[in-house]
């Protein structure tokens, strides 16, 4: 390993940068040399000059003082040079201070060749976010505007006004003035331009550094569209698929076994096979309906009498199969749509049946959640392993394929609790582990819930 040299262990007291410094040697320097030796032999003149007058202590002094003047005078000069704002060369014949000069003028330049670069990049990256095609607004984490591109001026429907310093509250639309006010933590996803319902904007805020933040404005109407032809489609044949599907269910009815026993067992596939197809289409057009609303027919749900019908419900898919726990708060009520909620927890309750061996425990409960509420189906089934639980409210998604297909899951249930859910301002809340049972829980908000007093009629 090579040594470093001798003086290399001796550290500058400034912390290093990865580039040479250049150093002031005052004692070797040629302005040094040269200030010394004017000095010597102004010091020596003075005295030839007393001595011939007769006053050399005299002479000694007027030389010093006119040294210690010049000396000023290039000081004066050097500090003129440093005030001045324009790129001057240093002053010269400075003496003992040309080096000083000398060393602060590279300096100077140094910075100004860094300030140069530095704008250069900061001029290409506001032209890069000016060119984006999504809408980007710098902000102050206090929402005061500090820069905005063409993008956000354009699907904000912005002016030529100046922007700078005004709120951020005051430039984007109104339905999402209550989600900045709420810290805006996710994304907002379709909401309506100010100046053009047409056109659908998804924004988002990302925070940077310790006082700033960066709101993106995205133009989502292309995808929107996109999404109400897949809705659009999935309705359409759902609906188209009914009537043959009825048809051709009837006709299985009304095939007898035993008018051709060697058939049997292939009428038996086809009658299960019909009616699991039957049901996916319904629960497709069930899925359509949901995502096609925005808000639900609200009443008061009574759950007591809905946790009684599906322990019924539950009971007869079991078929004594299954053990079942049925704790309920009887005076906590909840606000909402019946019919979509009897679906929503009538779905966790058949899968909880479906995917329970025989012998197991479904419990269902409904209780006191801190403000809120909620309803949870707990079973002591095969579980479901961690990879899979972020996927499984997506449509079609199934942890076991072959085990699915064998209950008569359409891979569609959980989707439509989840989407009945957001209806209701509500969460889907999992808990699994494999080979001891599952927990799904719907977790509502205190504005769902209502009170029933003792003596109130169901």
């Amino acid at each position: 390993m090579a040594r470093a040299p001798a003086d290399a262990t001796r550290e500058s007291p400034l912390p290093s940068t990865g580039r040479a410094r250049p150093r002031i040697d005052l004692l070797h320097s040629h302005a040094w040399q040269v200030s010394i030796g004017r000095f010597i032999v102004l010091l020596l003149a003075a005295l030839v000059a007393g001595s011939l007058v007769g006053a050399p202590v005299a002479a000694l002094a007027l030389a010093l003082f006119g040294y210690s003047v010049w000396s000023l005078v290039s000081l004066y000069r050097l500090q003129r040079w440093l005030r001045a704002r324009r790129r001057a060369t240093p002053p010269e014949d400075l003496g003992v201070w040309s080096d000083v000069s000398e060393f602060m003028f590279r300096k100077l330049e140094r910075e100004r060749s860094r300030k140069r670069r530095l704008v250069r990049t900061l001029r290409a990256f506001r032209e890069a976010a000016a060119a984006l095609p999504d809408g980007v607004v710098v902000t102050t984490c206090g929402e005061s505007i500090l820069w905005l591109n063409r993008s956000a001026t354009r699907l904000l429907g912005l002016g030529n006004e100046p922007l700078r310093g005004r709120a951020l509250e005051e430039i984007v639309p109104a339905a999402a003035r209550e989600w900045l006010a709420a810290g805006a933590t996710d994304a907002l996803m379709d909401v309506a331009a100010p100046h053009d319902e047409a056109l659908r904007l998804s924004l988002r805020v990302i925070r940077y550094a310790n006082d700033q933040a960066m709101l993106v404005v995205r133009d989502i109407s292309h995808l929107m569209r996109l999404e109400q032809v897949r809705r659009d489609f999935v309705a359409n044949v759902s609906h188209e698929l009914r009537t043959p599907l009825t048809v051709l269910h009837g006709y299985l009815d009304m095939l007898e076994p035993g008018d051709a026993p060697e058939w049997a067992p292939v009428l038996d596939d086809l009658r299960s096979q019909s009616r699991r197809m039957a049901q996916i289409v319904e629960d497709l057009l069930t899925l359509s309906r949901l995502e096609s609303r925005r808000d639900l027919p609200e009443d008061r749900v009574v759950m007591a009498a809905l946790l009684e019908d599906l322990r019924r419900e539950a009971e007869g898919l079991s078929q004594r199969r299954h053990e079942f726990v049925v704790e309920g708060d009887r005076s906590l009520d909840l606000r909402g749509s019946q019919q979509y909620l009897h679906s929503a927890f009538s779905n966790l309750v058949s899968n909880a049946v479906r995917y329970t061996p025989q012998g197991g425990r479904i419990t269902i409960r409904w209780q006191r959640d801190g403000d809120g509420a909620r309803f949870s189906v707990t079973d002591t089934g095969y579980g479901i392993p961690p990879e899979h639980l972020p996927r499984i409210a997506e449509r079609f998604y199934r942890v076991s394929t072959s085990r699915s297909r064998a209950t008569g899951g359409t891979g569609l249930g959980l989707s439509i609790v989840k989407h009945v859910l957001n209806l209701h301002q509500a969460r889907l809340e999992v808990a699994s582990e494999v080979g001891t049972g599952s927990t799904f829980s719907c977790v509502f908000e205190a504005e769902r819930l209502l009170e029933r007093h003792e003596g109130e009629a169901a």
